[in-house]
């Protein structure tokens, strides 16, 4: 009987590479060498063998240990702007508007956090009592550009919140970040503060490409959770907050009327979109902690099963039998988590008040338009003792109780027009941002079509 034939697997570990060398060419196989096998002769076009950067972490006594390393620095600029929802997305192009040079870093691959990836699309509060538009310059302007695309806002008109096409704004925000020439780094988290004793000097991300740094003249936490200020020691609270999952229902335009007559009608039908027959279904969801990755999961799982079943029930009413779910976010709705401890916060008797401040940087409304103006201090951006590092968004310096007031989309718009321009005059005048004059900011924001009361 022949003998099996060898593989070359086999002929290796048989032989060992020392001893294999010459015999292999005989057999016909290519010969093997040291050498880099994107220079080989029949390497493929486009070949690139690259060495790994990271160090892995090693298990020593139970313990799993990350050596030191040195990052690559991907990118260095005036402005880091981490997060890019509402407060990142004014912030960026506040900045830029103010002639910084700015860098935008969003974990996801589109702009707007919860307003278009959470479907949170209702924008609530940016009216006080009477109907008066109070958060206006960037965020304004870029519901003023959604305007003129169709079927992108429905209600813009005075004691009705406007209500926005999620795919709409994000090519909105994807125009109005490109024309400004932002750069900008998406699908990459920030994960750590670059920072020397009690100064942030930029952050540390990771993406596809790795682990590296985007060093900065001046930081704008804009991440919603507050993961910068919180990695780079700044004093702040953390809490918890209802976490739910909103969804896009369709078909509600091919409603058989008459025959929904014969019973109730069905529960969770949301509220219209600029989409004829799309309604979006917000979610209140349970309290949970949203710095908690387990809790994440298990709400994220339970609440899809949950829409999914909710909508079930809806097809099996009379009439209704044609609705279908259109889309269930990508990413859930969190509330609260951290909030900046600042120079300054916002206090709900102060919102209800209608307390006025010597460094107003912005103002709020009210979504119920019961509510007149009120304003917000420039100090809720400014952490107690880190410097070179302003917060925007959800996250900036307020109590647990006004947290209603501070994370609303129109409020981040605010805080987030305020922080950039805040981060790009500190980074042109070389100084802290706690040391800016706060009249000159006062006068910038203005310029650039601020309200502040």
């Amino acid at each position: 009987m022949d003998p099996l034939p060898l593989s070359r697997r086999d002929l290796i570990r048989l032989a060992g590479a020392s001893s294999l060398a010459a015999g292999m060419a005989s057999l016909g196989f290519p010969r093997q060498t040291a050498a880099d096998p994107a220079q080989r002769a029949d390497a493929k076009p486009g070949v690139k063998i690259d060495k790994p950067d990271g160090v892995p972490a090693n298990l020593v006594d139970g313990r799993v240990v990350e050596p030191e390393q040195k990052l690559r620095v991907l990118h260095q600029t005036d402005v880091l702007v981490v997060g890019a929802g509402p407060a990142g997305v004014c912030a960026a192009l506040a900045a830029r508007q103010t002639g910084a040079k700015v860098t935008l870093v969003e974990r996801y691959g589109h702009f707007g956090g919860q307003w278009t990836g959470g479907l949170v699309l209702e924008v609530a509060g940016v009216q006080a009592a009477g109907g008066k538009v109070v958060t206006q310059g960037i965020g304004e302007a870029i519901l003023r550009r959604a305007e003129k695309l169709d079927r992108a806002v429905i209600n813009r008109r005075p004691g009705v919140n406007p209500t926005v096409d999620a795919e709409a704004l994000k090519y909105v925000m994807v125009e109005m970040i490109a024309e400004a020439g932002i750069d900008c780094f998406l699908h990459c988290w920030s994960v750590d503060a670059v920072s020397d004793s009690r100064t942030v000097q930029g952050a540390v991300v990771e993406s596809k490409s790795g682990r590296q740094a985007i060093l900065a003249k001046v930081v704008v936490d804009a991440s919603g959770d507050g993961d910068l200020l919180a990695a780079a020691g700044a004093e702040h609270e953390t809490m918890k907050g209802r976490i739910g999952l909103v969804c896009r229902i369709g078909n509600l335009d091919k409603v058989d009327h008459e025959k929904a007559k014969s019973a109730p009608p069905p529960r969770n039908l949301g509220s219209p979109t600029p989409l004829p027959g799309i309604n979006w279904v917000n979610m209140q969801g349970p309290e949970g902690d949203a710095l908690d990755v387990r809790e994440l999961t298990r709400l994220e799982l339970a609440h899809r099963r949950q829409i999914w079943k909710q909508v079930d029930e809806i097809r099996r009413t009379p009439g209704y039998e044609q609705v279908y779910l259109v889309e269930t976010a990508p990413q859930l709705g969190v509330r609260m988590s951290r909030m900046l401890a600042g120079v300054a916060r916002v206090a709900l008797d102060g919102v209800h008040s209608g307390r006025k401040f010597d460094d107003v940087i912005g103002v709020g409304g009210d979504w119920t338009f019961k509510l007149g103006e009120w304003q917000i201090p420039y100090g809720a951006l400014v952490p107690k003792s880190i410097d070179n590092l302003l917060a925007a968004g959800r996250c900036i310096s307020g109590e647990p109780k006004a947290a209603d007031f501070v994370r609303v989309i129109p409020t981040c718009f605010v805080t987030g027009h305020a922080a950039g321009t805040a981060a790009a005059l500190a980074a042109k005048q070389a100084c802290r941002p706690r040391d800016l004059e706060v009249p000159a900011l006062q006068k910038t924001l203005r310029e650039q079509g601020a309200y502040l009361g």
